[in-house]
């Protein structure tokens, strides 16, 4: 499963909060560390291992999300929701449909007061639209195995599909 979603969105501290032991690729930039190639992480659900690739945000690592998404079964977009919908988010999301790739969008940072929720759900949908707080591990967890049950079902077509 890859995590994609544009810089500062979440990514990395949603992979870290299903595996703490999450591997992680950064360098430091003017605004922090960043993610340069990947984070990988694992979760069990019930009796099946799944693999999470987090993706670089920025403009400039749109080659390494190619080469990530290759063969993925399905993904999560991950978006700020105290800014909102942005164009990187636009593509990743359209390329998503476009593929017909099953996927969740988890509205990170909903524990902050200037949250879009309504406003990106009337965007994405409800049904597929997880508001979280990545920093909290059991926002994570609930959306990861509610996306995670909702593909394993068969509806990933209408539910995870937008």
């Amino acid at each position: 499963m890859v995590v994609f979603g544009p810089h500062g969105a979440g990514k990395s501290t949603f992979i870290h909060a299903l595996d703490p032991e999450a591997r992680h690729v950064e360098a430091g930039s003017r605004d922090g560390s960043t993610t340069v190639a990947l984070d990988f992480g694992r979760v069990r659900f019930d009796d099946m291992m799944v693999y999470l690739f987090g993706t670089p945000g920025q403009e400039r690592f749109e080659f390494a999300r190619g080469l990530i998404a290759r063969g993925m079964d399905a993904a999560i977009l991950v978006v700020d929701a105290t800014i909102g919908h942005d164009e990187l988010t636009a593509r990743l999301h359209c390329s998503l449909e476009k593929d017909r790739i099953p996927h969740a969008i988890l509205l990170n940072k909903c524990d902050l007061a200037q949250r879009h929720v309504a406003r990106l759900r009337e965007r994405f949908g409800e049904e597929h639209c997880y508001p979280i707080s990545a920093l909290r591990e059991e926002d994570a967890s609930s959306a990861f195995r509610a996306f995670i049950s909702a593909c394993l079902s068969g509806k990933a077509a209408d539910e995870c599909r937008g």
